[in-house]
């Protein structure tokens, strides 16, 4: 359909009633004008008008300008243009609609807003919202471990001084590389209109990863602050990681980020590559304290129980020589009053008889021998082997007690000293008692 031609024989001014020289079968000429005579412009739009009233409908009314000669036309009824309108109005609508269906893969939730105000938070599933511009949703991963490193990148010879070097409590400087893991939060809130660990993640914080960096390193140079060079360089670096996770769940915690710190794991720490030669040395002279610590606690482990043996050996044999003593103490003391008594009855019997067995007991232990040279027999018998075994058994009692330990010697010394003092003392009064029985017996000799 043409609205508007140039080549329109009538410029716009309708169908001229052909010449009368012409026949109906030819077409129509445009009337004969000047060449500079422009077409009349008011005619033009108007016609432009009325072929678009005719496009749209005009009521069935017939144009006044239809040409003669011609059939009159049939306009498009103003019902089906208003059905089509409907149609693609409800098509529109419904495609709108449909834009608010999304799914929720597992592992995500979907944090709904509404004219950008948190408004619900959707787990795994097909789901709807309202369509934009009303609401609007962003899907979180809650389920991916995300992770970092403070102090190096991708290796530890990367280093990235800035983060890594850190001020003790002694007032040294430490190099301290550690990685950190962490997730969203999954726990859903209590209230409805309590945002949610994944609402917190996307609107209370700008940048919620750089975050956690952030409070990693502000964790890290405090703990490290507190604790000495070679605490946290030998002693307490497990004690540390746990330390710098919990207060960075803390401070993570009330920024209302939404973030759970899973791990704190420290590679390496280390003194700075300057001194890193003085501290080796003194690591070098700190090992070899320790093993001669340790060769000190082995050799303490060793003589201590032989020691506590020995005294318990001792102790024990002083027991023994207790209780033998008091034995022959008391076994004296009978025997004493049992020859008391038997002195009583008959003294001078007795009193030969206890000077006999004096000389027996005295003599038994010497090496000479005594010979009666009143007696007139020129024949004498002498003990040969018993004096030889004699001497046999004294020299290996004294080979003997030579290979006793010193300890032993020590103690037995002691023992020796005072049973010696005492069998002076007893053998003293024994030698008195025997001169003196002596004596009388000789006197009553010459008194017979």
């Amino acid at each position: 359909m043409n609205i508007f031609n140039l080549n329109d024989p009538g410029w716009g001014k309708g169908n001229p009633q052909p010449p009368q020289n012409q026949q109906g079968n030819e077409p129509p000429r445009r009337p004969p004008q000047d060449n500079d005579t422009p077409p009349d412009l008011d005619q033009v739009f108007n016609d432009l008008s009325k072929r678009i009233k005719s496009v749209f409908g005009n009521g069935g009314k017939k144009d006044g300008n239809q040409p003669l000669g011609q059939p009159p036309r049939r306009e498009p009824p103003q019902k089906l243009f208003k059905v089509g309108a409907v149609a693609i109005a409800v098509v529109a609508v419904g495609a709108w609609l449909a834009s608010g269906f999304f799914i929720v893969r597992e592992g995500q939730v979907g944090v709904v807003t509404q004219f950008g105000k948190y408004n619900r938070t959707v787990m795994p599933g097909f789901k709807w919202h309202i369509p934009s511009p009303f609401e609007s949703v962003d899907l979180v991963d809650i389920s991916r471990v995300r992770s970092f490193s403070v102090g190096y990148r991708d290796s530890a010879r990367n280093k990235v001084l800035p983060e890594a070097l850190m001020l003790t409590e002694d007032e040294n400087i430490v190099d301290v590389q550690f990685d950190v893991q962490y997730r969203l939060k999954t726990g859903m809130p209590d209230a409805n209109d309590k945002p949610s660990a994944a609402a917190d993640y996307l609107f209370q914080t700008v940048s919620p990863d750089e975050s956690v960096r952030q409070a990693a390193e502000t964790a890290m140079r405090e703990i490290v602050g507190k604790q000495s060079m070679n605490k946290i360089l030998y002693e307490s670096r497990t004690q540390a990681a746990i330390d710098v996770r919990q207060l960075m769940q803390n401070i993570l915690d009330r920024y209302r980020t939404g973030i759970e710190v899973i791990t704190v794991a420290i590679q390496n720490v280390q003194p700075p590559e300057q001194v890193q030669a003085a501290f080796e040395d003194a690591i070098k002279a700190g090992q070899d304290n320790e093993r001669q610590k340790n060769e000190g606690y082995a050799y303490a482990s060793k003589v201590i129980p032989e020691a506590r043996g020995q005294a318990s050996r001792i102790l024990q044999d002083a027991e023994g020589y207790k209780a033998a003593i008091i034995g022959r103490a008391k076994g004296a003391a009978e025997r004493f009053a049992q020859v008391e008594k038997e002195y009583a009855n008959a003294p001078q019997v007795t009193r030969e008889r206890m000077y006999l067995s004096t000389l027996e007991e005295v003599y038994a232990n010497a090496s000479k021998v005594m010979i009666d040279t009143k007696s007139g027999n020129n024949m004498l018998y002498l003990p040969i082997d018993k004096i030889l075994e004699q001497n046999t058994s004294l020299n290996a009692s004294s080979y003997g007690s030579s290979e006793t330990s010193s300890a032993s010697r020590a103690s037995n010394e002691s023992i020796t000293t005072s049973n010696r003092a005492k069998s002076a003392s007893t053998t003293e009064a024994s030698s008195t008692e025997v001169s003196r029985d002596r004596n009388a017996l000789n006197r009553s000799r010459s008194a017979q």
